[in-house]
């Protein structure tokens, strides 16, 4: 898990797939984090993804650092909980110009029973599970 959040921490920017009914629905993403065991995303809950997210909480992540790319499959489970949110927003200070712990808009999402898959064109796939 740890390296699968560093590699979407040097990436920057990963890609998250979610559904909205039957139509697929692909972002650009950029916040992950390790608390208490688990990695974490974060959103708004106003933002449709997050509404997707609540609704079919199937999710696949996919991030390419220019040599070899991962692909994340899990389930996303809300965490409520502050301290969560506080974690989050600390690891990504940026944010807190538009979020703030407990303000009803803050949503984090820990990733359980991830099947994570590291490709390149050079290598065979070599796959990592976690929560």
């Amino acid at each position: 898990m740890q390296e699968v959040c560093e590699f979407l921490k040097k990436c920057g920017t990963y890609y998250l797939a979610t559904m909205e009914g039957d139509q697929p629905r692909v972002r650009p993403f950029g916040t992950a984090n390790i608390f208490e065991g688990r990695l974490y995303i974060q959103t708004g809950r106003s933002k449709a993804v997050a509404q997707e997210l609540l609704e079919n909480p199937k999710v696949e992540l996919c991030a390419f650092d220019g040599e070899q790319w991962l692909r994340v499959a899990a389930k996303a489970v809300e965490d409520g909980r502050v301290a969560a949110q506080i974690a989050m927003l600390d690891a990504y200070p940026e944010l807190k110009a538009m979020y703030q712990p407990g303000d009803g808009n803050t949503i984090v999402f820990w990733l359980e029973n991830a099947t994570t898959t590291f490709s390149s064109f050079t290598a065979e796939p070599r796959v990592v599970k976690f929560g």
